[in-house]
């Protein structure tokens, strides 16, 4: 049964099995902003992304070889959009974390959320209610003191504006998985996106002339351990956004953050206090972004969801 708050907002107290899933693998993505920190000391930031999702590719078609034969164009065509953004996310979220600490990254990632309905109403022209507008606003506020010495400046690191930039491509990610849940194949659809994010990482090394590493047990154990988080990430995130909407979604992503943070902590990872205050209104900004009044009708009909709940 839904919890009721008085006031103007309910909170739904329960999970389907989808929403479970996306909490489980929000918990896994959260702890390997640490493992790639470490994982770039053996690698620079394109190879690594193209190692590990060449893996990731190969582990999720391994289980989907019947399923491949009958993959289609429009598959074909979602899943190379879905790539690229998978790319741009992943690659510069990568490169930031060459100069940034995981839970700093993890942080600003987490803007992809309000991000989510500023892009649906530039793109898809819904624009967003009060409560991301307010969310929008929180998570300014938050990256201003996350950002630079004086926690309030404008003027951002270059590891931080490739973290913001792979924010807004996590959101684009997020959006067009909507757009195409129910009407392909999971695992056929998953296969393309992630091979696509593969092949197009390799092929930044070229423009930004990064430095082929020599053989590392580190390398090819972070390559496959992390390569399998993430086939396991974009089959979940395809399966469960078939029945959980964006809106939905995004809230359970916003745990993200908190686990890498916690992460971060147990390795060591100290963030002052104001850039502690700034991660703060930046939870409290994708938690704000995705909270709903009550007597919108068609936004509280987004969260019923028609998997069994689990207990």
């Amino acid at each position: 049964m839904p919890l009721k708050l008085p006031g103007l907002l309910s909170v739904t107290s329960r999970f389907s099995k989808a929403e479970c899933v996306l909490i489980l693998i929000t918990m896994v993505w959260g702890i390997t902003f640490l493992l790639v920190q470490h994982a770039l000391t053996a690698s620079g930031p394109m190879f690594f992304v193209g190692l590990r999702f060449a893996a990731a590719a190969a582990m999720v078609a391994l289980f989907s070889l019947r399923s491949l034969r009958g993959i289609t164009l429009f598959e074909l065509k979602a899943g190379m959009f879905i790539g690229v953004s998978i790319m741009l996310g992943y690659g510069l979220q990568t490169i930031g974390l060459q100069t940034i600490p995981s839970s700093q990254s993890a942080f600003i990632t987490a803007l992809y959320v309000p991000f989510v309905p500023l892009l649906q109403w530039l793109v898809l022209g819904r624009r967003p209610g009060l409560m991301p507008s307010l969310g929008i606003m929180l998570a300014f506020t938050g990256l201003m003191l996350l950002s630079g010495p004086s926690g309030a400046s404008l003027d951002f690191s270059p590891g931080e504006i490739a973290t913001l930039i792979s924010a807004i491509a996590i959101a684009a990610e997020i959006i067009l998985i909507s757009a195409y849940a129910g009407k392909v194949d999971v695992r056929r659809v998953t296969v393309v996106q992630l091979s696509t994010a593969s092949v197009l990482a390799f092929l930044m090394i070229v423009p930004t002339q990064e430095t082929l590493p020599g053989f590392s047990w580190l390398l090819l154990a972070s390559a496959v351990g992390l390569g399998a988080a993430s086939a396991v990430i974009q089959v979940a995130m395809n399966w469960a956004q078939k029945s959980v909407s964006p809106t939905r979604a995004t809230l359970i992503y916003a745990g993200e953050p908190v686990w890498a943070g916690i992460a971060g902590r147990l390795a060591g990872e100290r963030l002052p206090a104001i850039a502690l205050l700034g991660a703060v209104l930046i939870v409290a900004a994708v938690i704000v972004s995705e909270l709903k009044t009550k007597g919108k009708k068609h936004e509280a009909l987004e969260d019923k969801q028609g998997d069994q709940a689990c207990d």
